[in-house]
């Protein structure tokens, strides 16, 4: 993977939250709308540009589309995420994204198929995906 196309993704507010948001695991179009606050025209489109770019994967499920890292990452790639996390420890607005998936996430695991939720019946409880 190149360097340059990288750093290309990289120069972007958006896309640079996508990938801090991607760092806690896969989520789809949807729920990065609603802890981006941005319409899905956009958020795809930067999916799009990831995608094309080699730094994020998709898979279909259903009717949802699932994003998620690379399971195989560049060195270089690997480096940056890495950098990535570093340099957004402190920042707020990327604090503010993290809080915000980690409150929503009772929601999404009852719409989505990417999340597992804990199903109780009378004889046992046991954890399975939507």
């Amino acid at each position: 993977m190149s360097l340059i196309r990288i750093y290309q993704c990289l120069c972007d507010e958006t896309r640079l939250r996508i990938l801090h948001l991607l760092q806690d695991g896969e989520l789809c179009v949807c729920h990065f709308q609603e802890i981006l606050g941005e319409p899905q025209v956009k958020i795809s489109k930067h999916l799009g540009y990831l995608k094309k770019n080699g730094l994020v994967e998709c898979r279909k499920e259903a009717n949802w589309m699932i994003y998620r890292l690379p399971s195989k990452p560049s060195r270089e790639l690997a480096a940056n995420l890495a950098c990535l996390q570093d340099c957004v420890s402190g920042n707020e607005l990327f604090g503010r994204d993290i809080e915000t998936r980690r409150k929503l996430a009772p929601k999404f695991a009852a719409s989505s198929p990417i999340f597992c939720v804990t199903v109780s019946s009378k004889s046992k409880t046991k954890a399975r995906c939507c």
